[in-house]
């Protein structure tokens, strides 16, 4: 075999050889930097906590005495603090109570069994099991609710079933916004039937 054969032929099974390497590899690269997923982790967890929300009627300094208004208290087993980050929320893996109060002090209270609420929009996002009971009665019950504190306003384009004793009635739709103490309700879309007690001569 003449030494120019025999160098070509080495070539060739060099060549192959690179290419089977080539095909047989994994990607096994490590994804670092930007590409990897970042762990976000709480900068404060609160067990059995409870968040009272309080306004002044005038403005007081440190020596100041006198009285506050309660706005609202919310509560729960875990509070997840998240408000480091550039759109700071926190959570409530374990469910929530919210109660708002009116000017009356009447108490209108807020339950789901997970919630975020959002430091920046004052918008609290609930979901599971969802009811709004107001002092009067009132009841809405839905699967996930928006409420806006800022606004006073609860809002939700799920399924939802509301409950009103002053007419013996129970509505049933899918979304709507109403008013914190359930005093006005804006249904989008209602069916089903509406159950309405006649009230009985004597």
């Amino acid at each position: 075999m003449s030494k120019h054969l025999s160098d070509k032929l080495k070539s060739i099974v060099m060549a192959g050889s690179m290419a089977m390497l080539f095909f047989c590899c994994k990607d096994n690269y490590k994804r670092v930097g930007e590409e990897a997923q970042k762990k976000i982790f709480p900068q404060g967890i609160a067990e059995n906590f409870i968040l009272t929300y309080t306004e002044s009627p005038e403005r007081i300094n440190a020596e100041a005495t006198g009285s506050s208004k309660v706005l609202a208290v919310m509560s729960g087993p875990i509070r997840n603090d998240f408000d480091n980050l550039k759109f700071p929320y926190q959570t409530f893996p374990k469910g929530l109570l919210i109660e708002i109060f009116n000017e009356n002090n009447e108490k209108t209270t807020i339950e789901a069994d997970y919630g975020i609420y959002y430091s920046t929009t004052s918008i609290v996002d609930l979901e599971g099991n969802v009811v709004i009971q107001g002092h009067d009665g009132k009841k809405l019950e839905t699967p996930q609710l928006y409420y806006d504190r800022t606004n006073e306003w609860a809002f939700t384009e799920k399924k939802f079933t509301f409950t009103n004793p002053e007419d013996n009635s129970v509505m049933d739709g899918e979304g709507m916004d109403i008013k914190k103490d359930l005093s006005f309700l804006n249904a989008h879309k209602t069916y089903g039937l509406m159950f309405i007690k006649e009230k009985k001569d004597d």
